[in-house]
């Protein structure tokens, strides 16, 4: 019996050690790279149960110099000003972290903002199988209102 105890005893200290490991919030500023994936305090993030579906470069002339990334990358450097919040969920055998990142919304009555699910809502990617609920229901949204990768492509305009 003592050893069955001392045998559980060891495993959920490692899974108790593995969860905390990837359970770490990573707070800090954000670079967002041409993929929308982000680099927070060393480390490569994709956000969780979110895939980037449209990977042809655009780019976003409001800003000088101009900002030439996916549009996803577009869209979530000018939503990220400032610091990110992320809770890791999963680290992959790359190295990346998929994690679930929040911004600060614009005054302090806004509520943190979902970067994945500001994605998805906007139309410049899609939700994963293991997305949580939320995303799918704003995937099928952006469908039937056109938004983004769902909508009118103007780039094919002459």
């Amino acid at each position: 019996m003592m050893k069955w105890v001392r045998l559980s005893l060891l495993f959920l200290g490692i899974v108790v050690t593995h969860d905390a490991a990837v359970a770490a919030e990573i707070v800090s500023y954000a670079i967002v790279r041409d993929d929308a994936t982000l680099r927070v305090r060393g480390r490569d993030i994709r956000l969780f149960g979110v895939h980037v579906v449209d990977n042809r470069p655009f780019c976003d002339t409001t800003f000088r110099p101009a900002r030439c990334k996916t549009r996803a990358a577009v869209a979530l450097a000018s939503k990220i000003q400032g610091f990110v919040r992320c809770l890791p969920q999963a680290r992959h055998r790359d190295g990346t972290i998929s994690a679930v990142c929040y911004v600060d919304g614009h005054s302090m009555l806004d509520p943190p903002v979902d970067l994945g699910a500001y994605l998805i809502r906007e139309g410049w990617a899609v939700a994963l199988p293991q997305a949580p609920f939320a995303y799918h229901t704003y995937q099928e949204i952006a469908k039937v209102n056109r938004r983004g990768v769902w909508g009118f492509q103007a780039d094919s305009i002459r």
